[in-house]
């Protein structure tokens, strides 16, 4: 009989499963339920963008692309970084399509720690980089963001995180699950802390177009921060692009020819009909893109203002697709109060503790859902906040 159990490594029995993942299980067994859960876009890929892909397969175009992704597909994306954000990359050597950001941030991981290397990383987040942070061998050096703060990053606390083994800086904004952003001003004072390290910056910016009332400002873009920035992203949540898988990662040239070679071995290219997609939203997709974030912008003041009539505190989130309410002020613990939610009022959202034990207290609920779907789901919870109160 195989011991199977002795044979895992630790490092990996060791990783919790993700705590996003256990409501999803719970949703999925209850017909009635409704789901305010995924970060998901609830909008098709537009026609235009299918059509790409669908063109690229009735032409034969089905074979392996260059190991970093199409030269084409590279070009968009440096021509889109620079006229979005004034961000420039080498699409030559400084650009490499990923199988989703997700891959982007692993091997960004894999390419650049050993083990003791410490990595910065500011919490509540996705539950991500924890994991793969110790699976590259790092040891996570975790930051408690503040509601107070607006759940950002500020320049005191990371200065008092940074030692002589700090390696790698996580940067997950526009944020999931609080929906905090940086503007340049937050960001050149981080720059003013790491000013003479070589500490390096992971700048997870997914949610790039999914700002309201203000521009994404990348760490790539700020003077003295894009030399050490490697930049991840992907087509996922603006082009509503999740099943395609499609991601890039912007590096200075010589970690990107290190992330290059595990990208080559772990995954020889992403998917090549994904990839002629993926021009096609690059080159002709903006009003798109703009169409869903005013969409996002509607759910987003339509769900804050119903979860403070609610007597739920939310912070006011200014990106990606998430509000973040306190939920503390019902004597349960956040688990607790989307357990009883979920049990008692068919209504799934996420508690705060799955992004980090300083989450406890709030709970995430997506707005990637239509104004009728929240309305629905508001009107239950409200139906539970009576009950809790009596």
């Amino acid at each position: 009989m195989i011991d199977y159990s002795s044979l895992i490594p630790s490092h990996v029995q060791d990783i919790k499963p993700s705590g996003i993942r256990k409501f999803f299980d719970l949703v999925s067994s209850n017909p009635r339920a409704i789901s305010l859960t995924v970060g998901e876009p609830d909008f098709v890929t537009p026609w235009h963008i299918r059509m790409a892909g669908i063109e690229s397969l009735e032409k034969g175009k089905t074979y392996y692309t260059a190991n970093a992704g199409m030269v084409e597909l590279r070009e968009e994306i440096a021509r889109y970084l620079d006229r979005r954000f004034q961000v420039k990359y080498d699409p030559q050597k400084e650009i490499i399509v990923t199988v989703g950001g997700s891959e982007a941030i692993d091997i960004t991981f894999r390419a650049l720690l050993e083990p003791g290397d410490e990595v910065i990383i500011p919490l509540p987040a996705f539950v991500c980089y924890e994991p793969l942070a110790r699976m590259a061998g790092g040891t996570p050096v975790i930051i408690e963001t503040k509601e107070e703060n607006n759940f950002k990053l500020t320049a005191d606390e990371l200065r008092a995180a940074i030692t002589p083994k700090t390696k790698l800086l996580v940067m997950p904004y526009p944020n999931n699950p609080t929906g905090a952003i940086m503007t340049r001003e937050d960001l050149t004072a981080i720059e003013q802390v790491l000013r003479g390290t070589n500490i390096l910056i992971l700048s997870d910016e997914i949610y790039a177009e999914l700002t309201y009332g203000r521009e994404h400002c990348s760490c790539a873009a700020v003077p003295g921060l894009a030399e050490r920035t490697i930049l991840a992203s992907g087509f996922s949540k603006a082009y509503a692009m999740t099943g395609w898988r499609m991601g890039y990662l912007c590096a200075p040239r010589p970690i990107a020819a290190q992330m290059l070679k595990l990208h080559q071995f772990g995954i020889m290219s992403a998917p090549t009909t994904a990839q002629f997609a993926a021009i096609e939203a690059m080159r002709n997709g903006d009003d798109d893109v703009a169409m869903m974030r005013a969409e996002y912008n509607r759910r987003r003041r339509y769900l804050t203002s119903g979860l403070r009539a609610l007597g739920m505190p939310c912070f006011e989130p200014e990106g990606a697709f998430y509000a973040f309410p306190n939920v503390s002020g019902f004597g349960l613990s956040s688990e607790e109060f989307c357990e009883r939610l979920l049990t008692e009022y068919d209504v799934a959202i996420v508690p705060g503790g799955a992004f980090g034990a300083c989450g406890e207290g709030f709970a995430r609920i997506s707005y990637a859902y239509s104004v009728e779907h929240i309305s629905k789901a508001l009107d239950r919870m409200e139906a539970f906040v009576k009950e809790l109160r009596k």
